[in-house]
């Protein structure tokens, strides 16, 4: 059976906009076309509703700071081509579409040691090596040596890409990758509690 974006959209109970934000980062596999409309599995839309939320416990920090994107566009800078996420960028691309500039708390996402990367609501990305900042005129920071711990390249299975080196950064992209992890902010980072007041 397969459903409208706005079908899908309604299942997850999330906007229209929001869940085409993952048909265009090219995450949801299998999915067709009924003349202009996006047509999607009801299996994967079943599976991102049952799919978890992430479980921050572990981490050494009462806040996660949760870089939120959008799907990777084009850019005209000196250091990037792109800006956001998409699953078809390749790995060096997308570490420099992510890893700044943006408006946050350098050192909390420091303190953190992990930054999770969300579309829509869930990881598409895990960034580590956050040590270093740098700020602008603008008052937005990027983190030069972060690297690319692991990405999603399909949402619904999930299919992840684990690029780190370290046997650390392997952990966290393993427990992160794929997760719910829902996050509110006006900006690009938001800040998740890690532990769960009773």
């Amino acid at each position: 059976m397969l459903l409208t974006t706005g079908q899908a959209a309604e299942e997850l109970g999330c906007a229209v906009t929001t869940f085409r934000r993952l048909v265009r980062a090219e995450v949801l596999p299998g999915l067709g076309r009924r003349g202009v409309r996006v047509m999607v599995p009801l299996e994967a839309v079943q599976a991102l509703r049952a799919r978890q939320t992430a479980s921050l416990q572990h981490l050494p920090v009462s806040e996660l700071p949760v870089l939120r994107v959008d799907v990777a566009r084009p850019v005209q800078e000196p250091d990037r081509r792109w800006i956001g996420f998409a699953a078809s960028l390749p790995p060096a691309d997308l570490l420099k579409a992510l890893r700044g500039w943006w408006r946050c708390d350098a050192a909390s996402v420091a303190a953190a040691g992990v930054l999770p990367v969300t579309l829509s609501g869930y990881v598409v990305a895990v960034l580590t090596g956050l040590e270093e900042w740098e700020r602008n005129d603008q008052g937005r920071h990027a983190f030069p040596r972060a690297r690319l711990a692991g990405y999603v390249t399909d949402l619904v299975t999930p299919v992840t890409q684990v690029t780190a080196e370290s046997e650390a950064d392997r952990k966290l992209a393993d427990q992160l990758l794929g997760a719910r992890l829902p996050s509110h902010s006006g900006g690009a980072i938001a800040y998740v509690p890690t532990h769960t007041t009773d």
